[in-house]
């Protein structure tokens, strides 16, 4: 978990100015209860949040949270409101196509709460924009592309900002809560959205929902979720999913919740350096376009290599290699004696990553450990597999049983884009 449950979560703003006779009355059923009360609401109201996109999770959050009372809310956005975003935009209006989705999303939370400061950004949050997040208390990831996602995940993680972050493909969906540099003493372990994903897909491997559509209705589950995320975070209150990704099967009704462990609890990022100095050149390794060609003809009388998956669960859900058996490599890094759980020991083994550079790691490890059988690293991981012609299984279904490091049996379910479609421009 991300967070000790026994040491209280402590909220993220001071509480301000005691509310007037109008603040009290509008907020009452805020009041009542006894976890937020009237100094919890005085603490929305003092909170300063920033929202970094528009559109389908986006305009749910806004709603809630001026609804809620937050007092000062930041509205990221480069685009503009196009016919096909009505469906889920609900921030938007027929009248606003072709408007800016800041100017559009302002007017609508204006016209609900006359008491909450909004903020413009007509921008795209990028490295040389993303000093606008300076001076807010919490950032609302409701992006709608990798490099934005990453970009806000970043950004925060310098900063020190919490951030509630939301996805939907189609019909399904998760939620999480990264904090990459909280205070110390916090009780918060750091996590981050490369804890998830360490690096981005390639182009063209996970598709848009112009490509494979999304459920109107499931962006305002999610965004309501993110924005009572966003509330307990500024108030202190309940238990937020900070170590935890809830995942949504909308078309099943189902939720279910998967553990994501930070860097300083075990994961490994794409980009660590091995204790071993391990790297590709180091180790046995095969070639994506040799490998193919070997598993499409095993000679009789040999044994065809089994294919190890050493990535995250959620890297795994975006796409896999048929067949391939799921041990994340800090769980084969704890085996000590070169077993790979749920293979023979004898087996011959080709280890796999999205780049090469754990299944390096997870090479050396083997080797060093007295792994019996050839052990080789698929140099360049599932990106050259795939541009070699290599088969895989995309999408965002659970995967088959051979999650041999799952308690489950199965790999989590995490959809792998925000709600948008590509950016689309009205002249």
């Amino acid at each position: 978990m991300a967070h000790n449950g026994d040491v209280p979560l402590a909220p993220l703003v001071a509480p301000g100015p005691p509310l007037d006779a109008e603040e009290a009355e509008r907020w009452s059923r805020h009041l009542l209860l006894p976890d937020l009360g009237e100094v919890g609401q005085r603490r929305l109201r003092a909170a300063r949040v920033c929202v970094v996109g528009a559109g389908g999770l986006g305009a749910p959050v806004l709603q809630y949270l001026a609804a809620a009372g937050v007092g000062t809310l930041g509205v990221v956005d480069d685009d503009v409101v196009d016919s096909s975003n009505l469906q889920r935009q609900v921030v938007h209006g027929e009248a606003d196509v072709g408007r800016p989705k800041v100017a559009s999303a302002a007017d609508a939370v204006r016209r609900l709460s006359s008491r909450t400061r909004v903020v413009e950004h007509p921008v795209r949050l990028d490295a040389s924009t993303a000093g606008l997040l300076d001076g807010y208390d919490l950032v609302v990831d409701g992006t709608d592309t990798f490099g934005s996602r990453y970009a806000v995940a970043d950004a925060c993680a310098r900063r020190g900002l919490p951030e509630v972050w939301g996805s939907v493909l189609r019909t399904d969906a998760q939620v999480s809560v990264f904090w990459g540099r909280p205070p110390a003493g916090s009780g918060v372990v750091p996590v981050q959205l490369r804890d998830l994903f360490p690096v981005p897909p390639a182009p063209g491997e996970v598709p848009s929902c112009a490509e494979a559509g999304v459920l109107g209705a499931l962006c305002g589950v999610v965004g309501s979720l993110m924005a009572l995320q966003a509330v307990q975070l500024l108030t202190g209150t309940g238990e937020p999913l900070l170590g935890r990704v809830a995942v949504l099967d909308a078309a099943r009704l189902r939720w279910r919740e998967v553990p994501l462990v930070g860097r300083l609890s075990g994961a490994v990022p794409e980009d660590a350096p091995s204790p071993s100095g391990a790297r590709e050149d180091d180790v046995p390794v095969v070639a994506a376009a040799a490998l193919v060609a070997e598993l499409a003809a095993v000679p009789a009388g040999t044994r065809a290599p089994v294919v190890v998956d050493v990535r995250e669960h959620g890297e795994r859900a975006l796409v896999r290699l048929p067949a391939s058996v799921h041990v994340p490599l800090a769980a084969l890094l704890a085996q000590g004696d070169g077993r790979v759980p749920g293979v023979e020991d004898d087996a011959p083994l080709v280890v796999h990553c999205a780049a090469g550079v754990r299944s390096a790691r997870a090479v050396a490890h083997l080797l060093a450990a007295g792994r019996r059988g050839t052990v080789r690293s698929l140099a360049g991981g599932v990106q050259a597999w795939v541009r070699a012609g290599g088969e895989v299984v995309r999408g965002t279904g659970p995967a088959p049983t051979t999650d041999a490091a799952s308690p489950t049996g199965t790999a989590p379910t995490i959809a792998p884009t925000t709600d948008d479609a590509p950016r689309r421009r009205t002249a």
